[in-house]
């Protein structure tokens, strides 16, 4: 072996852990970086040569730069990502609605149907005084603004879900653009997969913007042989060599409140499909929220619905000279029950009373409403107005908005009882409540600007409080709209449903998270920087560096002393 070949031997030794020791330091720099990933320089052997009869070794030689990964455990966390960020965005919209309903104080909603009903109990105990009837009319203004209030409370919770779809949408976007930058680079770098050795702060940069992807939609991806990363969700693909495809909102509306929608910009697949952050606040606003609502306008439409209709059928301290109906029709001509009414009659009738207030002599009509559909001659609200404006001393007419107006002659009133068909309060005719859900319900304006006209009875005179005995059990009683569970039930039940879902959030997010963890933990031991190993390394490079020069040093004196020879 010649004193050249040595020194050949050593240089590359010099070089080959000057190299690990620049990865030692690059590792022990970065022990701190969030998302970097431990480099590992691999060392092999130089080819060997012939040196007369024998075969001589050449030395160490940098072979690469790699990465310390696991792509199977990325694979697996990034799904964990997925499920993780969605359980976390319906925990907390369930604890934001929790806050919302304010079952634990004293401005739930619960005590206002108390403080209602309690405020109706009074009038059973004294119906003859008309102050307490004014109580049970500004009693039902606050549990309808209450109601409202709560609604409205909602419906902004889901539009604030709309904004943090559009802020996720956007970030995805830049992940995208950010994934498909790097790809460029590590490409460039790499020498398109001539280069034995990886762009490895490029490569930990682009893992962590995939790891973010993750969280937001569900990805899968494959690295070519260049070292670029294919990403797909689902069925679409996201970057496929130099295409990408991005997220897109679109506005489109959902119980009556505008919702945002995401697609992908090319293949026009909803987004809402997949998983991730972006589901779980998809499903926090349509399925949490908006089921809440669907129930929530189910127990009001209820309450207003069965309210008036024992409310149409008594009778207030005084009665009608005019009265306008609270609810419109679109054709005056078609059944009541095929048209726009929010609530719909059913086969029966009502009485229809014409009083003389000078003689006190009353003319009792029963009015007739067809609803058994056959026969092709269900009640209309013009049939509806005719009935009526056929009877002496009172004239029916309807508006061109399509309401249904009375109005007795002078000296004559009119009232209303025994309604077994609903006809009344479905067209909103002596009704105590207006409306059709938690957006609309309010207290009849006629009701308002006469307390008289509450209908505590059912027309046995001032201290008649039968109506007013129904009406303080709306709560308690059984109601066929609501699944013949009482309007109590029901409430209890839907809180109890949010609470129930809450917990069951809660602790669906804890385990996921806690999943998550396990798997991150997994990959901070494989791919994160122990400084303690890196310092190791660090020595054995030093020494392995020491000793090669020392190699040269020695080469050194020997070609001195040739030279002097």
């Amino acid at each position: 072996m010649s004193i050249s070949g040595t020194l050949a031997t050593a240089k590359r030794a010099l070089e080959a852990y000057s190299t690990a020791m620049q990865v030692a330091g690059d590792n022990i720099a970065n022990a701190n970086t969030p998302g970097y990933i431990r480099n590992v320089l691999e060392l092999s052997t130089e080819r060997p040569y012939q040196f007369g009869d024998l075969i001589v070794g050449a030395g160490v030689k940098p072979s690469t730069v790699r990465q310390q990964i696991d792509q199977y455990l990325e694979a697996r966390i990034h799904a964990a990502n997925s499920d993780a960020t969605g359980a976390i965005a319906r925990e907390n919209i369930y604890k934001q609605l929790e806050l919302e309903l304010r079952e634990l104080g004293d401005t739930d909603l619960s005590s206002r149907f108390s403080d209602f009903i309690g405020s109706v109990n009074e009038v059973v105990n004294q119906p003859e005084q008309s102050s307490l009837r004014g109580n049970v009319i500004e009693q039902g203004q606050l549990l309808a603004a209450d109601i409202r209030d709560l609604r409205g409370r909602i419906d902004r919770l889901r539009e604030q879900q709309n904004t943090r779809i559009s802020d996720l949408t956007d970030e995805a976007n830049s992940l995208i653009d950010q994934i498909q930058g790097l790809n460029t680079g590590i490409a460039s770098l790499e020498y398109n997969g001539l280069s034995t050795s990886q762009a490895g702060s490029l490569r930990s940069q682009r893992y962590q913007a995939l790891n973010r992807l993750s969280e937001i939609i569900p990805i899968t991806y494959q690295e070519a042989r260049n070292g670029v990363v294919n990403v797909t969700s689902g069925s679409d693909y996201i970057i496929l060599e130099n295409r990408t495809q991005h997220l897109v909102t679109a506005a489109t509306s959902d119980r009556g409140a505008a919702i945002q929608t995401v697609q992908f910009d090319k293949t026009h697949t909803e987004v809402t499909e997949a998983g991730g952050e972006l589901k779980g606040v998809f499903e926090a606003r349509d399925e949490i929220l908006g089921g809440f609502i669907d129930n929530f306008d189910e127990l009001v439409s209820g309450l207003i619905f069965q309210f008036n209709r024992l409310h149409s059928s008594g009778e207030g301290l005084e009665g009608f000279t005019s009265v306008s109906a609270e609810s419109r029709v679109n054709d005056v001509n078609v059944a009541l029950g095929a048209t726009t009414l929010p609530f719909k009659p059913t086969h029966g009738s009502f009485d229809f009373k014409v009083i003389n207030k000078q003689t006190g002599v009353i003319e009792t009509h029963n009015i007739a409403v067809d609803a058994d559909g056959i026969g092709g001659n269900d009640t209309s609200l013009e049939s509806l107005r005719a009935a009526l404006d056929s009877l002496d001393h009172v004239e029916a007419t309807i508006s061109t908005l399509g309401e249904l107006r009375i109005k007795s002659d002078t000296g004559f009133e009119f009232r209303f009882s025994n309604d077994t068909s609903g006809a009344l309060a479905a067209i909103g005719i002596n009704t105590f409540f207006t409306g059709s859900d938690a957006v609309t319900i309010n207290v009849n304006n006629t009701i308002k600007n006469n307390h008289n006209l509450f209908a505590a009875g059912q027309g046995a005179g001032p201290a008649d409080n039968r109506n007013a005995q129904l009406l303080a059990k709306i709560l308690d009683n059984p109601l066929p709209g609501l699944q013949n569970t009482s309007l109590s039930d029901f409430y209890d039940g839907l809180i109890s449903q949010v609470g129930q879902g809450s917990a069951k959030a809660t602790a669906t997010a804890k385990g996921l998270g806690t999943f998550r963890d396990s798997l991150e933990s997994q990959r901070n031991q494989y791919t994160g920087v122990s400084l303690d190993e890196e310092a190791v390394k660090l020595i054995d490079a030093q020494q392995a560096f020491a000793a090669s020069a020392r190699v040269i040093q020695t080469v050194d004196e020997l070609m001195d002393v040739l030279l002097r020879i």
